[in-house]
């Protein structure tokens, strides 16, 4: 059985810290199992029975309920669909699936098959928004918005910024695991205070997991060309993977029915506590929008 956790005892911390990221949250939930092309696929559901369909796709190397828990109020008015992305850590099947061709946009189209719905609302920080524009480029007609968030898929900070910020102090953590180097390692993506949980799920992560180290793929305009679903970017100022800057321009190029790309002041990759609840509003200002 392919496996992505280093070790079952790696597997076990990652897994409970799933839980408790989950517990946390506090809310009533469905769970489901869908069988996609690619493998199974774990699904967490919240939410009104009945209400418009949203899909929340988590970052890269985290768990869904962490990616879940910024978006909290959205589920008091939506059927909310939070899929434990393929290949990444959580409990879908650990088969890899390649960020730089249709494969997601097809992993993508499986779930709504799975779940019975025909079209959806997304919403993707990181990793999830790079799914989202796959899913623009291979089957624009199923999402009927999609808010990007914080998003991978359009452009790209510093490498070399990345490289000491990030990468040299995961690496120092991996070899030498100690409280003061993982807050080291993580503490360039918050722009305020830490989420304990979303700390401790990325220190078991960096440990115990085999990082998915490609992005998606940078989306061309003419990838978008049959795209019209009413898109939101929402890009971090002090993002040091997607930064604002490089973000909106480019995101204003490539998307063709854009009603706004902004910037989030003083934001960095992970959202600040403090700041969610006005990021809640815009975005559900935004899905209502008729």
């Amino acid at each position: 059985m392919t496996t992505l956790y280093k070790s079952p005892e790696g597997e076990a911390k990652v897994l409970s810290l799933y839980d408790k990221a989950v517990a946390k949250l506090g809310m009533a939930f469905d769970e489901t199992i869908v069988d996609t092309r690619f493998g199974d696929t774990h699904i967490f559901i919240t939410g009104p029975k009945g209400a418009p369909p949203l899909v929340i796709l988590q970052g890269g190397n985290t768990v869904s309920p962490v990616t879940l828990s910024w978006f909290l109020p959205l589920t008091n008015e939506y059927r909310v669909y939070a899929p434990d992305t393929i290949g990444h850590p959580g409990k879908s099947s650990q088969n890899r699936v390649s960020p730089a061709d249709d494969s997601f946009g097809k992993w993508v189209v499986d779930i709504l098959d799975g779940l019975s719905i025909e079209r959806a609302a997304f919403i993707g920080p990181s990793y999830g928004a790079g799914i989202i524009l796959r899913t623009a480029a291979f089957a624009p007609e199923r999402i009927s918005k999609a808010v990007l968030f914080v998003p991978s898929g359009i452009a790209t900070g510093s490498i070399s910024r990345m490289i000491f910020k990030i990468i040299i102090p995961m690496f120092m953590y991996q070899l030498f695991p100690t409280d003061k180097r993982l807050l080291k390692a993580v503490s360039p993506m918050f722009s305020g205070a830490v989420d304990e949980i979303a700390v401790e799920v990325t220190g078991a992560v960096y440990l115990h997991y085999k990082l998915e180290t490609k992005m998606p793929r940078l989306t061309l305009e003419e990838e978008l060309k049959n795209y019209t679903a009413p898109t939101l970017v929402l890009a971090g100022e002090k993002d040091i993977f997607f930064p604002a800057e490089k973000i909106i321009p480019r995101a204003k190029e490539i998307i063709p029915n854009l009603i706004a790309a902004e910037c989030l002041k003083g934001e960095g990759h992970f959202p600040a506590i403090k700041n969610l609840k006005s990021i809640n509003e815009r975005i559900l200002s935004f899905l209502k929008e008729k």
